[in-house]
C-alpha cells in the first residue's frame, strides 16, 4: 500500500529546550535584543516573533519539563555582518567556538547560557549567471 506525502507547507517555529527558562530568557535578551511576544505561564520559557515573520521559541525550565532537556544545535540567525557580530560577542566576553566560511555563506558559533549552539549566519550574495 503506497501512501502519499504529507505536504508541509513551512515552519511555524523553532527553539530550544532550556533548563532555566529565566536565564535564557535573559541570555537572548541581553545578547541579541530579542524581547518574547509572549511569555509561558510560570515562566516556563517564551516565544519570539522575529521580523521576517518566524518564531524562535524556548521551551522548558519548570519542574515538570515536557520532555527531557538536551542541548540541541540548528538554529541559525541571519545577521548583516558575522565579523563584527564576533566582535561584539568578544567584546561581551562570550566565546565564539568555531568560525567557517562556505561558498554560500559566513558563520560563528556560539554557546548559549544553556549549552545550547547558536549559530550566527551572514548569507554571501548569488554569483552573477
Amino acid at each position: 500500500m503506497e501512501h502519499a506525502p504529507i505536504p508541509v507547507s513551512g515552519m511555524d517555529a523553532s527553539g530550544y529546550m532550556v533548563k532555566d527558562a529565566g536565564r535564557a530568557i535573559a541570555f537572548y535578551r541581553d545578547v541579541f535584543g530579542l524581547e518574547p511576544s509572549w511569555v509561558y505561564p510560570g515562566g516556563h520559557g517564551a516565544e519570539y516573533e522575529l521580523s521576517d515573520g518566524t518564531t524562535f521559541v524556548l521551551w522548558g525550565g519548570g519542574a515538570q519539563p515536557a520532555m527531557p532537556f538536551q542541548p540541541s544545535n540548528g538554529i541559525l540567525f541571519r545577521v548583516a555582518d558575522v565579523a563584527a557580530a564576533v566582535a561584539a560577542l568578544q567584546a561581551r566576553g562570550i566565546a565564539v567556538q568555531m568560525q567557517t566560511e562556505t561558498p554560500v555563506c559566513v558563520m560563528a558559533m556560539i554557546a548559549d547560557s544553556e549549552g545550547n549552539t547558536v549559530t550566527l549566519h551572514q548569507r554571501k550574495a548569488a554569483p552573477a549567471r
